[in-house]
């Protein structure tokens, strides 16, 4: 399992964690009961605190994506991909929504939005 921790980033690192994860699952990279790194092991893996790494994965699975099994550890929670797929599209609509606030403030037309956004899903 593969997580990168950016300090640049204005995002706590709980969600970074949480975050990456939630789209490994998504994209099937992280599978149906597929065991997880403990969180003594995760948190010394990236070098950061247990406390960190122990809100991430509660925060996985308040939001359905992990099952813990005391003193067996935390396991990939059994997923409704359309479900998943469709959270994940209401958070692109807020965030466009956003965009389009903030290019309507600043003047710009359609066209000069949408050139931006084509540039930023094709380096994506």
């Amino acid at each position: 399992m593969d997580i990168l921790i950016s300090n640049s980033s204005t995002q706590p690192i709980y969600e970074q964690i949480a975050d990456q994860i939630k789209d490994q699952i998504m994209k099937g990279e992280l599978t149906e009961s597929e065991p997880l790194p403990s969180i003594r092991s995760l948190a010394r893996d990236l070098h950061i605190s247990v406390i960190t790494t122990k809100r991430a994965y509660d925060e996985l699975e308040k939001d359905g994506f992990l099952v813990t099994v005391a003193g067996k550890g935390s396991y990939v929670a059994a997923q409704n991909k359309q479900l998943l797929r469709e959270s994940r599209i209401k958070i692109v609509e807020e965030k466009l929504t956003e965009a389009v606030l903030a290019a309507k403030s600043a003047d710009l037309d359609f066209a000069e939005l949408e050139e931006m956004l084509r540039f930023f899903y094709e380096e994506g």
